[in-house]
């Protein structure tokens, strides 16, 4: 090293590699349980695949809205709804804002952006620190950590590390997947640059740059690409189901771009060739929107080019290992574990091969499945290293479960879970494995932080309001004032687990909670509904864009006030006003009290109050 080299040095409990949303999922929820916690992304914005280089909407269980009621809350739907109240023209920039800020406001939490982990020092099985260059302070960083979480989505920590991991497809025989391929391979899913088009309302020519590749219309056959938008076909057939499930959710418009425009590269290593796939996807993009504009009529005529990324979205490349590989057989049969921590609902999407240039076959397989399946904690620490942990999509799973698990909004509640039980270890001094002796508690703390685990609910010893008496102003038949306790806070399995009531009298509405027995109250939690059958999202798509409705959720409650009683006196309040959050903390000094009520003045917008769950802890 150069004597002019700068080294600094820090310590932290927590560190997450990687700040994506499975990053800051993870190290916003360990920092917000207690732990010292450090992120280092290599990136000068946050987010990942959902950042404004990439640009890609978040996707998730509710699969585009084909099955809302599992849309995913915790920390990633609070951020979306940060940005929804701020940002009615999908504006990239300022979701790179809100992102930024969440993790900047913090407490217990350290950033490096444009930093990156270029080696780590190991003694046996633990990782004992990393090394990370900055590149805009040209300063090399030792940071030692109790405990570490790859977020990177290639598993580049635990690769460094020595961490198991895989590549490619694992054998049909090995895990019995009806849908896997008789024989391993490392066939893996490509590399994909997004571009955003607009209509100026007039004729706007194209000029092809010369290193852009040319395609015919034979090449392209299996792949929309017509702003005119007409009956979907196979090469001249009637689409199947699985084709047109795959382009009523997942096909891009002539004014977004196409995810697939992707190429998973030559050679045996993906990362290793990831400078020549991005060349490659440059030449491959222009060539593409040289077709569209030049190539024929696709309507396009009116269109121009405004955006297009040089930062390739990455799909696949290692997974790390755990004590359990979550396999294609887990989530057709919409598998319960027992350390269920995180969930999924996006079909099982595997694409071609060869992914563009595979021109004579459609561009996804799909593999469709109703309901939801879990992912169990045991996926998210690594099998070997003990120390090590993973979110995202570099989580122990096999390829057929990749296909389901990638997408972003999966990737995020499962660091928001990995992030949880970090500083639990800090609390228990314990290693992530260990977690397992604490499983109910990490699962409950989960459900209490606003993520959903399908077949948990809440069973908090420590929650008052489950044996307090419910009553309320008014109440529609079917959403009766009892649902706030619950133990579910959506619609699940047909039930509704909500409180509605008949319209907002003059002096608002209230719900009240007769304590068991008159305790100290420090805290009153409250989950509003946002209705999750309308998308929040940021994306770049029109049509996506003109499903969503301005502002936030009219649903949300805006202005309520917490009383808590005792007896005929009021013993303390609080007035929240503006609030557009899903979820919501009120903290109170320890006061004694025989009764919890929550009057509510205005909504953001609805007739009637909703109101999902309250939970009361002293």
């Amino acid at each position: 090293m150069s004597d002019k080299a700068k080294e600094k040095r820090a310590s932290y409990e927590v560190t997450v590699v990687g700040g994506g949303l499975s990053g800051m999922c993870a190290a916003l929820a360990s920092a917000r349980h207690g732990a010292r916690t450090a992120l280092i992304h290599e990136r000068h914005v946050l987010g990942g695949n959902a950042s404004s280089e990439i640009r890609m909407h978040v996707c998730g269980a509710s699969e585009s809205m084909q099955k809302p009621d599992l849309e995913e809350g915790g920390i990633l739907y609070e951020l979306m709804l940060e940005n929804k109240s701020r940002n009615d023209y999908f504006n990239f920039s300022v979701w790179d804002m809100v992102l930024f800020a969440a993790v900047k406001r913090q407490a217990n939490l350290t950033v490096y952006l444009n930093t990156v982990v270029e080696d780590c020092v190991t003694d046996d099985d633990r990782i004992l620190k990393v090394s990370a260059y900055q590149m805009t302070t040209e300063t090399r960083w030792v940071i030692d950590s109790t405990v570490f979480i790859d977020c990177t989505g290639n598993g580049t920590l635990g690769y460094l590390s020595g961490a198991q991991y895989r590549t490619g497809s694992e054998s049909r025989e090995e895990l019995h997947e009806p849908h896997a391929p008789e024989k391993a391979d490392n066939y893996r899913m490509g590399n994909t640059l997004l571009f955003k088009a607009v209509d100026r309302g007039h004729s706007v020519r194209f000029k092809r740059p010369d290193f852009a590749r040319v395609f015919t219309e034979e090449e392209l056959r299996y792949r929309t690409h017509s702003a005119v938008h007409k009956a979907q076909t196979k090469g001249g057939e009637p689409a199947d189901d699985a084709y047109m499930r795959l382009t009523s959710f997942s096909t891009s418009s002539v004014d977004y771009g196409y995810w697939w425009i992707e190429l998973p590269g030559k050679k045996e290593d993906i990362i290793d060739e990831y400078e020549e796939i991005r060349d490659d996807l440059v030449s491959c993009i222009y060539g593409v929107w040289d077709h569209i504009k030049n190539g024929g009529d696709h309507g396009a005529d009116h269109y121009d080019l405004e955006w297009v990324g040089m930062l390739p979205g990455v799909r696949e490349s290692r997974r790390l290992m755990g004590d359990y590989i979550l396999n294609e057989n887990d989530i057709l049969s919409n598998r319960i574990f027992d350390d269920a921590v995180a969930y999924g609902g996006w079909a099982m999407d595997i694409h071609a091969p060869g992914g563009l240039y595979d021109f004579d076959q459609m561009p996804s397989k799909i593999i469709s499945f109703d309901g939801a399946y879990t992912i169990p904690y045991r996926c998210y620490y690594s099998g070997n290293i003990q120390n090590l942990m993973m979110a995202g999509r570099d989580i122990s799973v096999s390829r057929m479960a990749l296909g389901s698990t990638r997408v972003m909004g999966t990737c995020a509640i499962g660091g928001q879970a990995a992030g949880t039980a970090a500083a639990m270890c800090m609390r228990y001094h314990c290693m992530p494995r260990e977690i397992l002796d604490h499983i109910k508690e990490l699962q409950q703390t989960l459900l209490e932080d606003d993520c959903y685990i399908p077949g948990i609910s809440n069973e908090d010893p420590e929650d008052l309001a489950r044996t307090a008496v419910v009553t309320a102003s008014s109440q529609r038949e079917g959403h009766e004032a009892k649902e706030v306790i619950s133990g579910v806070s959506r619609r699940e399995g047909g039930r509704e687990n909500i409180w509605i009531s008949r319209g907002i009298g003059e002096e608002g509405e209230w719900i009240s909670l007769k304590l068991k027995e008159r305790a100290a109250v420090s805290q009153v939690r409250l989950t509003f509904d946002s209705n999750f059958h309308y998308a929040i999202k940021l994306t770049l798509s029109g049509k996506r864009q003109k499903q969503q409705r301005v502002g936030v959720p009219p649903e949300l409650v805006k202005d309520y006030t917490v009383i808590l009683w005792d007896g005929e006196t009021i013993a303390a309040q609080k007035k929240i006003t503006g609030n557009y959050q899903r979820a919501n903390r009120i903290e109170f000094e320890p006061v004694f009290c025989d009764r919890v009520e929550v009057r509510v003045h205005e909504t953001n917008g609805a007739e009637d109050v909703h109101i999902y769950e309250i939970r009361i802890k002293n």
